[in-house]
């Protein structure tokens, strides 16, 4: 069953052509992933599928209904949460409290009840630390719940992607998940997306650490100055000539070998 389905996208900052006529899909329980040199268009892509930016032309689906250029709020409510490369959590605040501010992307109370904290109010909100602990036990980070998540150096990434999580995504979107990790640290990313993947979820992956994107990659798309030059499965991908020209200069033979 496809989730997403995005068609002939294109996208322009004044003369400049960021995306152009770019399409792909996303099936359920698939681990997509983007991949291209700097600036090839892959982040643009990102924030348009989050409804930063607006769209030219095209038509972006997800479970068969069109969501481009809506906000980017109305977009989390549909399903689609993303991470980002450079990590954006509450560092000041506990791991339990920033899952939390992503269960409230829906929220079924007015001010009113948080005003004055009405039964309505408590019980809403021990459905959501209930929910936020089980997602904190499901990836392994419910014995950090009370830390605060400036504490947490090599777990931060994993708590970004809980807080997508809580916002009930169907689709979690990660930029650039092994940005500054080392090897063993990537290993351990691989093994938890293996985990979100058995879990049920879908991803959708930017990535730059090829390593990452060959093991844990059901299908890879390929763009390069905006345009979309290669699709298929990792081991196609790898010796595509054209894949291999748009990361010449010695990155192609290590990252497509």
């Amino acid at each position: 069953m496809t989730l997403l389905d995005v068609q002939h996208i294109t996208k322009r900052f004044g003369g400049l052509t960021a995306v152009n006529n770019v399409s792909f899909h996303v099936d359920k329980g698939e681990v997509v992933s983007i991949i291209g040199p700097n600036g090839a268009g892959k982040t643009t892509v990102f924030n348009i599928l989050t409804g930063v930016y607006e769209i030219e032309e095209g038509k972006i689906f997800f479970e068969g209904k069109e969501i481009q250029n809506q906000a980017p709020q109305a977009i989390v409510k549909a399903g689609i949460s993303r991470t980002f490369q450079n990590i954006r959590l509450f560092m000041n605040m506990r791991v339990l409290e920033n899952v939390l501010v992503g269960t409230h992307i829906n929220t079924e109370y007015g001010f009113i009840d948080a005003l004055f904290r009405t039964p309505k109010w408590r019980r809403i909100e021990a459905e959501k630390t209930k929910r936020a602990i089980q997602i904190l036990k499901s990836i392994g980070l419910e014995h950090r719940m009370h830390d605060y998540a400036k504490n947490l150096p090599y777990e931060q990434r994993k708590l970004e992607i809980a807080r997508a999580i809580a916002t009930g995504a169907k689709l979690l979107l990660l930029d650039e998940p092994a940005a500054g990790m080392n090897n063993s640290e990537s290993e351990d990313l691989l093994n938890f997306i293996r985990t979100l993947k058995d879990k049920g979820y879908t991803v959708l992956l930017i990535e730059h650490d090829m390593s990452v994107v060959m093991n844990i990659s059901d299908r890879i798309y390929v763009i390069d100055y905006g345009k979309q030059i290669a699709e298929g499965l990792p081991k196609d991908v790898a010796t595509n000539p054209r894949v291999v020209e748009a990361y010449l200069g010695g990155v192609a033979n290590d990252a497509v070998s």
